[in-house]
């Protein structure tokens, strides 16, 4: 038993060895596997940097992106870096660069998204509520982690959207205007989930959903009884996340979509009837 314990102890001593870490110049060396592994370039941590700021900051395609100048002094690096950060997301079709015009996206993160779910609304206009089933998953995961994750900047911005939104509903002079400001407030609440995938799958949604369903979602904030109920339903939402209740935020963003969702299917059906009676109403007239 005692030579089986001192095999096993020198074996572990072997494997310890082999495993050992060391650093040379500044490239760290892992014995075992005996290839050196090189830190990543300025220039390559820019390009993830930048690209990350596209996604997060929802630049869409053709967009464009400040000065290389304004660039390197926003991320404190030096102009040449910055180029050749332009160079690698370039390459990889992110960007791109016109001569004396600027640097400009050219496929954005939400585009990849967005772009084969809008063919496929122009075939199916059904699908619309697929997307807001996949809404009520997005929104009450958003809610959960915003009511965990929000710093106090993340609340008074959601504060703040929502005094615009519920200004706009009050006023129901501008009913495009009111559901712009539905989507602000719902995307300050995602943004405060601190979850890029989320942010970015959101924002495509939001896209989608109002190029399919823009007069429907217009009508909503020309209905008392309609706005009335958003406005409390969006109250209980920013409390929940606002207290840091992340349970009670999920609920609350679940209960708000299935209204929603429940609001645009009868506005769908009332419509279908007028439809039908306009029909029926020209096929009886007759010329004089």
């Amino acid at each position: 038993m005692l030579c089986l314990l001192i095999r096993l102890e020198k074996l572990w001593e072997e494997v310890y060895n082999a495993l050992a870490i060391s650093t040379c110049y500044g490239i760290l060396v892992i014995p075992i596997f005996g290839h050196p592994m090189e830190k990543k370039k300025i220039s390559d941590r820019i390009a993830d940097q930048l690209q990350t700021i596209i996604a997060e900051s929802g630049l869409k395609t053709g967009e464009k992106l400040p000065s290389e100048r304004m660039l390197a002094e926003r991320l404190g690096v030096s102009r040449p870096s910055v180029r050749e950060a332009i160079r690698i997301l370039s390459s990889k079709g992110i960007i791109e660069s016109k001569q004396g015009g600027g640097t400009y996206v050219v496929q954005s993160v939400a585009s990849v998204i967005t772009d084969p779910l809008l063919d496929l609304m122009q075939e199916k206009s059904e699908f619309r509520f697929d997307i807001l089933e996949v809404r009520h998953a997005l929104d009450g995961l958003a809610a959960y982690f915003a009511a965990l994750r929000a710093t106090e900047q993340d609340r008074q911005i959601i504060r703040e959207k929502y005094d615009e939104m519920v200004r706009l509903h009050s006023t129901r002079d501008n009913p495009v205007e009111a559901a712009a400001a539905d989507a602000a407030f719902h995307l300050a609440v995602t943004e405060a989930s601190h979850n890029l995938a989320l942010l970015t799958i959101t924002r495509s949604l939001f896209k989608v959903l109002q190029h399919s369903i823009k007069n429907n979602l217009d009508k909503l904030y020309t209905i008392p009884r309609i706005t009335e109920r958003l406005t409390d339903q969006h109250q209980k939402l920013m409390v929940a996340v606002l207290h840091g209740d992340p349970a009670e935020a999920r609920i609350a963003a679940h209960e708000h979509l299935v209204y929603v969702e429940e609001s645009l299917q009868e506005i769908d059906k009332e419509q279908a009837r007028l439809d039908r009676f306009l029909r029926k109403a020209s096929i009886l007239t007759t010329e004089k």
